[in-house]
């Protein structure tokens, strides 16, 4: 790959993560869409959200998080050392000792059950937190299924196959839906529980399950096709594995902190009737941005500078730093806009249906505008990560983590005394931003030779203000929405939507945010 190709091929990667991750996020919508119609915000949807939040927060500790964090690097250095084949080994033995901690880990959860529960929501009443450690036993075997696919997918990414790894949550979205369209045509078996919507909430929780076991036999076959079949062996603590360990534990401990900051508002949400749903649904909707582009950078970015590192070619490396910014940023911020610009509108749009009312729509619109404020750190934090991971270094995003759990619990736990629920959301966005000020700071310290350069500092400004452009028509539009009927309200929104892109793709062009040329030489595959 010349130095010449190498953004194009780079963008084109974020490109084809960000297709599958969008396709992912718009059935996550339809299946948050379809939750809230049958349950809105009510004690099954509370307390499904609350199990369901269970395995996934784990798994950011021993997939994402952390493990994936160290093992990513090391796997990629190894494929450029010694070829595929060679890594191997490597490979099979970090599978089966995390699926060794993961079998205990999830036999004690089992035992555990509503501890967790009450540790993650101790406001919930009595029958939610039964409910919840109910379906949390059902969901939380989960966390072994998908950190089996989210390291087949860290293998897959650091041969540069990106595709199916970014395909395979598509299935979880898929499967759910499935389960509640049996519901809905009266397929569910029935418990005979008198709860309204209890065996809705069962079968969702099974069906996280089944999805768990599609997604992980997804990438196995993917790896399979790629010429790495990973076989499970009897795990054995070698160097290393122990070099693993060591690198993973600090990635582990700050993705336990970010974790920390997701369990604070979850706390908060859980002394108030209803916000448990509102901070979900709200969440949802923040995510697709940040889903589709930070998932993407993150995913594309880490093996591209672990190679760089290895190879000692640091002004690569800076390059693709930048380049990822000016990704990130040319979609972040008028996603950002659009979002403070038109809440109501596109919560009510979405989920405002039977059991989710025009109170729910105020309250998870709130929630959604103060999200969106914490966007671009969100998703910048992404870009900078990496810089960390791919020198192995998890021990300095560590300390950035704390200090930003530190801000949210002041923000969240006494704020909640003062303007209530939102605190938990606020809590959220504040460090946010001040754990991506933490990594700017850090990475310069990394490298001093890292800097925002010319291209991205001529072109930021001029996305700024092509976003200010295109909200300022997006809340005129979205401000005739309120006498609207439902119908004639999703045609606002896509009209609006419509007339964003387009005013944002003339204005950026005409300001030269961007250009013509780089959207073809983006798209184009190497």
């Amino acid at each position: 790959m010349t130095a010449r190709a190498a953004p194009g091929r780079l963008i084109a990667a974020f490109a084809t993560v960000g297709a599958w991750t969008m396709a992912s996020r718009v059935l996550g919508f339809a299946r948050d869409v379809a939750i809230a119609a049958i349950l809105g915000a009510g004690a099954v949807a509370e307390a499904f959200f609350v199990a369901f939040t269970l395995p996934n927060l784990f798994r950011r500790f021993f997939a994402e998080g952390a493990f994936n964090t160290a093992f990513v690097p090391m796997f990629a250095k190894r494929v450029e050392a010694v070829g595929p084949d060679g890594a191997r080994a490597f490979a099979e033995q970090a599978l089966s000792c995390l699926a060794t901690i993961l079998i205990v880990l999830t036999l004690v959860a089992q035992l555990a059950m509503p501890w967790l529960v009450w540790g993650l929501a101790s406001g919930l009443d009595p029958e939610r937190s039964a409910l919840a450690a109910d379906f949390g036993r059902i969901v939380f075997p989960y966390i072994l299924l998908i950190s089996m696919a989210a390291l087949l997918s860290g293998v897959l990414n650091s041969l540069d196959r990106f595709w199916a790894a970014a395909a395979a949550p598509v299935l979880l979205n898929v499967i759910l839906l499935g389960a509640l369209a049996l519901g809905w045509l009266g397929a569910l078996p029935t418990s005979g529980s008198a709860i309204p919507g209890f065996d809705y909430g069962t079968a969702l929780s099974w069906g996280v399950i089944v999805a768990g076991i599609a997604q992980a036999g997804f990438v196995w076959f993917a790896a399979r096709r790629a010429g790495l079949t990973l076989m499970p062996r009897l795990p054995r603590f070698t160097p290393e594995m122990r070099r693993l360990a060591i690198i993973a534990a600090p990635a582990a401990l700050a993705g336990g902190v970010m974790q920390v900051n997701l369990v604070i508002g979850r706390q908060v949400a859980s002394y108030f009737e209803g916000a448990v749903g509102w901070l979900w649904y709200a969440d949802r909707v923040y995510q697709l941005p940040l889903g589709v582009i930070g998932v993407a950078i993150g995913v594309v970015l880490l093996p591209t500078l672990a190679r760089h590192v290895r190879s000692g070619d640091g002004a690569a490396g800076r390059a693709a730093v930048n380049r990822a910014a000016e990704f990130a940023l040319t979609l972040t911020l008028p996603a950002t806009a659009a979002l403070l610009a038109m809440p109501w509108l596109v919560v009510s749009v979405l989920f405002e249906r039977g059991a989710f009312g025009p109170g729910d729509t105020e309250a998870t619109a709130l929630a959604l505008a103060i999200y969106a404020l914490g966007l671009p750190a969100f998703v910048l934090q992404k870009v900078l990560q990496p810089v960390f991971f791919a020198r192995e270094d998890t021990r300095s995003p560590l300390r950035y983590a704390a200090w930003s759990m530190l801000a949210n619990l002041v923000v969240a736990g006494l704020g909640a005394a003062v303007i209530g629920w939102v605190a938990a959301a606020a809590g959220a966005t504040v460090a946010a931003w001040l754990n991506l000020a933490l990594l700017w700071r850090g990475a310069r310290a990394t490298d001093p030779d890292l800097a925002v350069d010319a291209r991205l500092s001529r072109r930021l400004p001029r996305i700024g203000l092509a976003s200010l452009v295109m909200a300022l028509l997006v809340a005129g539009l979205a401000s005739f929405g309120a006498g609207l009927d439902p119908l004639a309200r999703a045609a606002l929104l896509a009209v609006t939507v419509v007339a964003g892109l387009g005013l944002f793709g003339a204005a950026g062009l005409g300001l030269g945010a961007f250009t013509l040329a780089d959207l073809k030489g983006g798209l184009r595959r190497g």
